[in-house]
């Protein structure tokens, strides 16, 4: 004996399902998923965020910020690299400071052996008693401090080319390539130029001014960078980034 709709082909209770499992077309049935209607988010299931909003969950990897603060920043053009350790950067510094010693100890003794050919020359002048000694050795001691003052001057500007002009145009001195870092702009990820390059050549060197504690204090201030980018003081005033390659 049935009790049920006699207008309803599967003899079945309304609201439950068909036996065989499929519920009748147009219906819900319970216990089966449903699908959304089309144009309309259903429960459950995962949304995709529209075009152009960023969406809740979704990584974000915007330039020039730090990937789960694991060393790794994305760079434009270059993607995500790793920024550069305190220990490499040391490690260039030293290569770098060897390198510079030895250019200073050539043209140190070619202006020491210029500077005795000055003072040698003083046996020219005679005697004291000579009218014209005093003269004479004035001579011999302003020639001796030019050449001294000449000669620092050149270390001075042979120092200045050699990281400037290399880190701007190269992004990385001997040292740096040596150990496989390079200085890039943080907003762009080329070589610094000539701007960004002086600006964070110049800023140690003032630094250098005060019994040189000022420039320890700037190679040092990227242990100060709470932004965990290793950025320097120097740095920082030229846009740019250690990384390695």
């Amino acid at each position: 004996m049935s009790f049920g709709d006699p207008n309803n082909p599967y003899g079945q209770q309304p609201g439950q399902p068909p036996q065989g499992g499929q519920p009748p077309q147009g219906e819900p049935g319970y216990g089966y998923p449903q699908q959304p209607p089309q144009g309309q988010p259903g429960y459950g299931y995962p949304q995709q965020p529209p075009q152009g909003q960023p969406g809740y969950g979704y990584p974000q990897q915007a330039p020039g910020t730090l990937q789960a603060n694991n060393g790794y920043i994305n760079v434009p053009v270059l993607g995500t690299v790793q920024v550069a350790s305190m220990g490499r950067r040391l490690g260039a510094r030293c290569i770098d400071g060897a390198a510079i010693f030895v250019v200073y100890l050539i043209f140190s003794a070619i202006g020491v052996a210029g500077a005795m050919g000055v003072a040698d020359s003083a046996d020219d002048c005679g005697s004291s008693l000579d009218p014209g000694y005093q003269s004479c050795m004035n001579d011999v001691g302003s020639g001796f401090f030019v050449t001294m003052l000449g000669m620092m001057a050149l270390l001075g500007l042979i120092t200045l080319l050699y990281e400037w002009l290399m880190i701007s145009l190269v992004g990385a001195t001997l040292g740096k390539m040596a150990l496989g870092l390079k200085v890039v702009k943080e907003n762009t990820g080329m070589n610094p130029g000539l701007g960004a390059g002086f600006i964070r050549w110049i800023i140690p060197i003032v630094g250098a001014f005060l019994c040189y504690i000022g420039a320890v204090l700037v190679y040092l201030s990227p242990f100060f960078d709470n932004s965990g980018k290793l950025q320097g003081w120097h740095d920082r005033a030229a846009g740019t980034l250690v990384i390695k390659k």
